[in-house]
């Protein structure tokens, strides 16, 4: 057992030294199966002149699911580094950080963090809504400094995430020095460090373990905990993508420090954060969700398993507004002049990944005289009011945490609390747009599947260098600048999916970063479902519009299988593999680096029509029902789209483990026998996605249904699955796909008339045009541009016909494509504003403007990239220049 985990901690130290950068697959090096992050305080200084955000982290302990107490002598043993490991390491940088790291703190005066830990008054609305009277305090610190030289070979090495990022000091957190926290101790009195240290770990045990009705004293012990000072420098060292810590003499990680404070600044260059300008040109900061997450915004735990709480208190200009994930609706605290300090906290354990952060000179948009209309689709949710009342009734299978689910005013809440944050120059857009369709979208979410997973929601306008259309982390969502042109169209079913992302991507998280399927084909295939609830669209007209929706997709799906690896095709790049972790926890995310892969559909497209298929399959009301089952048993959890076998104890005979986990599952305590085997107490069957919903609908299996089968026709091979290949013929008899077709001859033969004619004798063959949905127009742009040519007066007339320089991003995306495909050159501007406005959207448009090997445009491609390079995200700059250069 030693020999094998030391071989392990080598191998997973080898792993770092061999990793390229430059290569496409992330690594997650932290060993969560040995430590596990409970708990984050953030305490962060942001200075927009250097573009550094600077501060201390304090992180809260509990041993991983290999390190449970009740093992044998030998298993803490084994889990110290060799001594080849740390003649590895001696080749790495090993710090002793300056010791004037606490400079920052002379200008912290902050407010205590008060709550009241007994009898206090609860302060939280009835529908779980935190409210903002607690801020937090200062931090000091210890100047003692360790001698780096003096360390064993056997120590044990905690490794975290980390990349772009300059630690200076990391030291041990004296949690027993707290006043009050005489309560989470047994014993008073202490004879040797020994004990002293095990005290230290029992404090941070119980609170950590506290139950999910004291959240608000839990909070306010963090906050004590995370302010008492040093008792001792820990040794580290950084590599590619981690940070290693370990204290001399501690072997075990039991025995290791529950409460650590890292004193640390992030990098201008740093690939977690983006530096930039907004709309208004002045300056702003984001978490821009990138593949490495928030790794270079602070040393943390990136693996979904390592699902933890927050608290960040954040100080910059009092110009500046700071947006972040977090349950409270922030009021800032005047420090002094000029400087105010933020707070957040989340109680619900979520990945690290998950935590976003937005500091810019934001306006809040608000309703000036009517409220909004919140409009429900009462035939569609009546579908589901009697399976809500019996499943409120039911246990959450999740660790403790105050859960929303469980709360009947929650339950009840059609729209939870939601505030509009945009550049100044995009309030009048965004109030016109925004602030109706949020509550629609809400309450339509609400109506298909029930109780909001979070307490309150903040929308804010990043950016044109935002690398995307949308993207949801707990209580906020970024949206891009491209969907407020045109209609709401646009604008509507990007709030659906992100909103939808509340219940596929963020309360229920995939297990494997790989299977991001998960999250995003939910949220495709319910985006179409909660925009039609949204407009109260009758039965059959959603049922068109959904259809046409299909059409696109396929289209574009099929492009994409054309034109891209067949790598970066399968849902499941792991197969058999989804979701194993090294014996320490480390894992490598296939493609994860990958530019490419970033800008690709493929998992939203196959992922959205695998579910569209059991739709079908199963029956719209008896699916959603199974959905709204499915929301109920696995929020707060991880899922796979598998899952495992069954194990566990049965009539007393033990059922064997499958592949290992990488920590005891959610909700359910592990035993672990002197022995070192593990056992679940109860019967545990791991029914995730797939496998639930057919023993949930057993008849399916009748029809060849299976979960082997969909694994192999959707999930584990590349191009376009079968069972989709038989479908796709049927989109086309759609009404509104054949009112399209019509409106597509008539342009071809306009196209013809217009290129044989003369002027006099066309003015007297004008064609009466309908009007069309943008869904159409889309496909209505994409079949003119299959034809070989369209003659200048057609493109005229087309722009003409139906304002296309005032359409949705969608539809102009299309339309430039046009332009560039016929040299259009009047219409150039056209390109010139899209690339520098849709950021999110225009990418391979710069592939179609160098495939033509036209001067002229080719000229207008380098123009735009030299004029947006510097603000551009990294992924898409890179993809451009490899188009470009």
């Amino acid at each position: 057992m030693t020999e094998n985990l030391q071989s392990c901690c080598l191998a997973n130290w080898k792993m770092e030294m061999k990793l390229d950068p430059a290569k496409d697959d992330l690594p997650l090096m932290a060993n969560t199966r040995h430590m596990l992050v409970k708990h984050y305080v953030l305490d962060l200084d942001v200075d927009f002149k250097s573009q550094v955000i600077e501060g201390t982290v304090v992180l809260f302990f509990e041993p991983g699911s290999r390190c449970k107490k009740g093992g044998n002598a030998g298993e803490g043993a084994c889990l110290s580094q060799s001594d080849e490991t740390c003649k590895i390491r001696a080749s790495e940088p090993c710090h002793s950080p300056v010791t004037n790291v606490s400079a920052r703190s002379s200008k912290t005066g902050y407010n205590d963090f008060a709550v009241c830990a007994k009898g206090e008054k609860d302060t939280s609305d009835k529908n779980g809504n935190h409210s903002n009277g607690e801020q937090a305090s200062g931090i000091s610190s210890s100047k003692n400094c360790c001698d780096i030289e003096n360390h064993g070979s056997e120590d044990f090495l905690l490794v975290l995430d980390c990349c772009d990022l300059s630690v200076l000091k990391v030291e041990e957190v004296d949690v027993a020095a707290v006043p009050g926290i005489e309560k989470f101790t047994r014993s008073a009195k202490l004879t040797d460090a020994e004990e002293l240290r095990n005290l230290r770990n029992q404090i941070v045990h119980e609170l950590v373990t506290l139950p999910a009705d004291r959240w608000r004293e839990q909070l306010y012990y963090y906050t004590r905990c995370s302010q008492a000072p040093g008792c001792g420098e820990l040794l580290f060292s950084t590599g590619t993508w981690s940070l290693m810590i370990r204290k001399a003499e501690v072997q075990a990680p039991r025995d290791f420090p529950r409460a650590i404070r890292i004193w640390y600044k992030t990098k201008p260059e740093g690939r977690s954060v983006t530096w930039t300008t907004d709309q208004s040109s002045r300056p702003c900061v984001y978490t821009m969700g990138s593949p490495i997450n928030n790794r270079a915004l602070f040393p943390c735990q990136e693996p979904p398993v390592a699902m933890s709480t927050w608290q960040t208190t954040v100080r910059t200009a009092s110009c500046f507004v700071v947006l972040m994930s977090g349950e409270n609706s922030a009021e800032p605290a005047q420090l002094q002049e000029g400087l105010l300090s933020w707070y957040y906290y989340v109680t619900m354990p979520m990945p690290a990944s998950t935590f976003t952060i937005a500091i810019g000179c934001w306006t809040e948009v608000k309703q000036e005289s009517h409220t909004a209309d919140v409009r429900t689709n009462n035939e569609f949710s009546s579908l589901f009011s009697r399976a809500d009342l019996r499943l409120i009734e039911g246990s959450c299978g999740h660790v403790a945490y105050p859960c929303r689910f469980q709360n009947p005013a929650a339950s009840s809440q059609l729209v939870i609390p939601h505030r509009v944050f945009a550049p100044w120059c995009l309030k009048d857009r965004c109030a016109e747009i925004l602030l109706e369709l949020i509550p629609q979208c809400l309450s339509a979410a609400h109506a298909t599947l029930g109780t909001h997973p979070f307490s309150r929601l903040d929308v804010l306008i990043v950016p044109s260098n935002f690398s995307s259309l949308g993207m949801a982390s707990p209580h906020i969502i970024f949206l891009s600048q491209s969907v407020l042109t045109g209609g709401s169209h646009l604008c509507g079913t990007r709030l659906c999916h992100e909103i939808a992302h509340a219940w596929f991507g963020l309360a229920i998280g995939a297990r494997d970063w790989t299977e991001e399927w998960i999250s995003e084909g939910f949220a495709t295939y319910l985006e179409d479902v909660f925009w039609a609830v949204a407009q109260q669209l009758p039965h059959d007209e959603a049922r068109e519009q959904q259809e046409l929706k299909a059409l696109l997709r396929w289209r574009q799906l099929r492009d994409e299988v054309q034109n891209s690896e067949e790598e970066l095709q399968v849902l499941r790049p792991n197969k058999e593999n989804t979701g194993e972790v090294s014996e320490s926890g480390t894992c490598i995310i296939k493609h994860g680096l990958n530019a490419e892969k970033i800008f690709m559909q493929v998992h939203y497209l196959k992922g959205y029509f695998l579910l569209q298929s059991l739709a079908k399959r199963i029956g719209e009301a008896t699916y959603f029902e199974f959905l709204r089952k499915f929301v109920q048993k696995f929020h707060g959890q991880l899922i796979l789209s598998q899952g495992s076998a069954t194990f566990g104890r049965k009539g007393g005979q033990h059922i064997p483990q499958p592949a290992p986990l990488p920590v005891a599952p959610v909700g359910l305590e592990r035993c672990t026998t002197a022995g070192g085997s593990c056992h679940w107490p109860n019967l545990w069957t791991r029914q995730d996605f797939l496998y639930m919903l057919l023993e949930d609908i057993p008849e399916q299996k009748g029809y060849g249904l299976s979960v082997e089968n969909i694994i192999r026709a959707w999930l584990d091979t590349s191009g376009i699955p079968k069972p989709l290949l038989e479908e796709c013929q049927t989109w086309d008899q759609c009404r509104l796909v054949r009112q399209v077709n019509d409106e597509v001859t008539k342009w071809i033969q306009v196209n013809q008339r217009a290129r044989k004619r003369s002027k006099r004798k066309r003015r007297q063959d004008e064609v009466a045009f309908q009007k069309l949905l943008p869904d159409q127009l889309v496909l209505l742009l994409e079949s003119l541009l299959e034809e070989k040519t369209l003659c200048l007066r057609t493109l005229q007339c087309l722009e003409k016909t139906y304002h296309l320089d005032e359409q949705d991003s969608e539809v102009r995306h299309r339309w430039c494509e046009l332009v560039v495909k016929h040299k259009y050159t009047r219409r150039y501007a056209d390109i010139e504003k899209f690339l520098k406005e849709d950021q999110a959207m225009g990418v391979y448009l710069y592939g179609e403007l160098m495939v033509n090997e036209d001067a002229k445009q080719q000229e207008l491609a380098y123009k735009c990239f030299a004029a947006t390079q510097k603000q551009m995200d990294v992924s898409s700059a890179k993809v451009v220049a490899e188009m470009l250069f």
